[in-house]
């Protein structure tokens, strides 16, 4: 991992450094729907609002909008997951081309829905969301496809970005092998964790939790402080043992920790409007960024700002790299 520099980064170099980058996503990949819409009364039929439609929209989701953000900093994401035999995934495939990105890697398995969710948005306001998934783990045929795809492009991977959204695709034995892959050709893996598995990423590059999934894994209730974030770092650290923890931690932040010192970053005073999303794009700016030669903590400094940026806009949108340049030119 390059060293912290002393030395404000050239932007200009750094962003155009991105062009030559070639990231993998490994995890959950979702298709993300949304109908936006005026309220204006309630239904006779039942006390709920009606929804007058003036638009509907596909996005990528999970794993997909991680590929979507490093695509569209310049580098070359490749999307591993598994979809199923359905509209949503044909959806999807298109979608992913649209945006310049290779469905190739995706595994088929018919047996299970391709995860999706509707999002029915008013006046700016999440009215309710529908979901259409499973949870059940992939099958081992779809862990060695998986798997056999990735060994295939390793050589040329600058870094596995491993997202997991507990959907069933980055199962105990994926994960366990995935690393593995990676130690063996020095490629770098970070890791924006859930539940399920949260304690089996061992060893990674970067392991990226927020405050209420490291609370959750250990049981007990972390407050929003530097102190208890040190603490959770601590106990983290002693856990899955990576070479850096980035906690992020909503209004206050985030902390970067390293063999015994954390360092806090504040957060970016911008409009909120809707944090959907914000996780994904953190994790793919500070892959990025390590990619092209940041230490950890300016990786994580340049994905706090674009954490920023796109909380500033209505749903899961990829991050400006034009409105992140100027935004680091300006505050870096």
């Amino acid at each position: 991992m390059p060293k912290k520099s002393q030395l404000k980064p050239d932007f200009q170099k750094l962003f155009k450094s991105f062009a030559a980058k070639r990231i993998a996503v490994v995890g959950d990949v979702m298709l993300d729907k949304y109908i936006f819409g005026h309220v204006s009364r309630i239904s006779p039929e039942a006390p709920v609002p009606v929804i007058d439609v003036q638009s509907q929209s596909v996005r990528l989701g999970g794993a997909a909008n991680v590929a979507t953000n490093i695509a569209a900093l310049g580098a070359t994401a490749m999307l591993f997951g598994a979809v199923g035999d359905d509209g949503d995934a044909l959806h999807l495939r298109e979608e992913m081309q649209r945006q310049g990105l290779s469905p190739d890697y995706l595994a088929v398995e018919p047996s299970r829905p391709t995860t999706s969710k509707m999002r029915v948005i008013a006046q700016n306001h999440h009215i309710v969301r529908i979901d259409s998934e499973t949870k059940r783990e992939i099958t081992s045929a779809t862990e060695d496809n998986l798997l056999a795809m990735l060994q295939a492009v390793i050589s040329e991977t600058d870094a596995i970005v491993l997202e997991d959204y507990n959907k069933g695709v980055l199962t105990k034995r994926l994960i366990k092998s995935v690393l593995a892959l990676a130690k063996r050709h020095q490629v770098p893996v970070t890791v924006d964790p859930k539940h399920d598995n949260f304690f089996d990423y061992k060893h990674a590059t970067v392991f990226k939790p927020n405050l209420k999934e490291i609370s959750d894994a250990f049981g007990r209730k972390f407050s929003n402080t530097d102190s208890d974030a040190l603490l959770a770092c601590e106990l983290l650290q002693k856990k899955v043992k990576a070479d850096f923890i980035l906690l992020t931690r909503s209004e206050q932040g985030a902390t970067v920790y390293s063999k015994g010192t954390a360092t806090h970053i504040p957060s970016v005073a911008l409009e909120v409007a809707d944090v959907s999303g914000a996780g994904d794009t953190v994790i793919a700016v500070l892959t990025a960024g390590l990619t092209a030669g940041l230490s950890a903590f300016e990786a994580a400094r340049l994905a706090n700002f674009a954490a920023a940026i796109v909380c500033a806009e209505v749903g899961a949108v990829a991050i400006d790299a034009g409105k992140l340049l100027e935004y680091c030119r300006a505050h870096f």
